[in-house]
């Protein structure tokens, strides 16, 4: 008997459901989220299990890898699917999830994502720490200007270098100003610290990186912008074609089309946030200041033809797509079209 399994994973337990292939539920029970508590509940089954389904989740690619290692078909599924699939139960449980998944599973409906290598993953972790560090000093620095902005002390543009003196000078004769403002600047002191620790570790990895070598070949594209997309995309085969990374990114278009009514809207924001921002900012870069190339000088004739901001997407999306390209072909950046057509 073929066996369908549906795993709704949380970070304690899973609910485990398995149907046969004719959709009829052949049990349902819970495991211990951890790969021997699975892999010894998935091998009691009686029957042959054909695939294993899990949503794609915190928890999810390293039951993944390990569930693969045992042997089992597993799939991860695209979670924005799975979540309207689940929609039209009218009641939500775990037990009802693992269910839904499993017969997604079972009937073919779900699109696949990519389980991503550890240094992938160790790469992502690395530049999630940076911002979540840049960040936090981000929110100090608001929240001293506001602390000062109650007493009519205004901060005004200042180089980051000068923020701490000037946030001083301002509270200087205050003891209740100087109190609440030291422990926010020893924070954030130290947070700068360790911020610039992570981003010379990032520079000297993305300069010891072949691929990031090739990627930082293209103006706009530093060493941040290198590792987000070399972490986000892991396996350049895994796209048919390098216009693939434009959708997959969410940088086209989103369209509702319904008889005779059909609706061109924004981009869709699908896929990697982190990745989408980085394009974007290099985007920017690349226009404002960068090298002039064919790739700036085709984005300048949709900025007249179509505004700038839509030029600025546009850019960022055919970056995504030249850099895969570059990847896969393990060439360099070409400033002028001419070379490019005679390569």
């Amino acid at each position: 008997m073929e066996l369908y399994i549906g795993l709704d994973v949380s970070l304690a337990s899973t609910a485990i459901c398995v149907v046969s292939s004719h959709g009829k539920v052949i049990k349902e029970t819970t495991a211990a989220s951890e790969p021997e508590e699975l892999e010894r509940a998935l091998q009691s089954l009686p029957g042959t299990v054909v695939g294993v389904g899990l949503e794609a989740g915190p928890l999810s690619q390293w039951l993944h890898r390990h569930l693969t290692e045992a042997g089992f078909d597993t799939v991860l599924m695209e979670t924005r699917q799975v979540k309207g699939a689940l929609k039209a139960m009218p009641i939500k449980t775990d037990r009802r999830d693992a269910e839904g998944i499993a017969r997604l599973l079972q009937m073919g409906w779900f699109r696949q994502v990519h389980c991503k290598s550890i240094s992938a993953q160790e790469l992502r972790a690395l530049l999630s720490a940076r911002k979540a560090i840049q960040q936090a000093i981000i929110n100090l620095e608001l929240s001293i200007r506001g602390v000062l902005r109650n007493f009519g002390l205004k901060m005004g543009r200042v180089a980051k270098g000068r923020f701490e003196d000037r946030v001083r000078e301002l509270a200087d004769g205050n003891v209740m100003l100087q109190a609440a403002a030291n422990p926010i600047l020893t924070a954030r002191k130290v947070l700068r610290t360790e911020l610039a620790g992570l981003e010379k570790l990032s520079r000297d990895h993305a300069k010891s990186d072949p691929v990031c070598r090739q990627f930082m070949s293209m103006p706009g594209v530093g060493a941040i912008v290198a590792l987000t997309v070399k972490s986000a995309i892991d396996d350049p085969d895994r796209f048919r074609s390098s216009k693939d990374v434009g959708p997959w990114v969410g940088l086209t278009p989103r369209r509702e089309q319904s008889g005779e009514r059909d609706i061109l809207g924004a981009i869709s924001r699908a896929g990697d946030v982190g990745l989408r921002t980085a394009l974007y900012q290099a985007a920017l870069v690349m226009l404002n200041l960068g090298r002039p190339s064919w790739l700036t000088a085709w984005a300048w004739n949709v900025a007249k033809r179509r505004g700038k901001r839509r030029a600025t997407v546009a850019l960022a999306r055919r970056i995504g797509v030249i850099l895969h390209r570059m990847w896969q072909d393990g060439t360099e950046f070409r400033f002028k079209r001419i070379e490019t057509a005679a390569a």
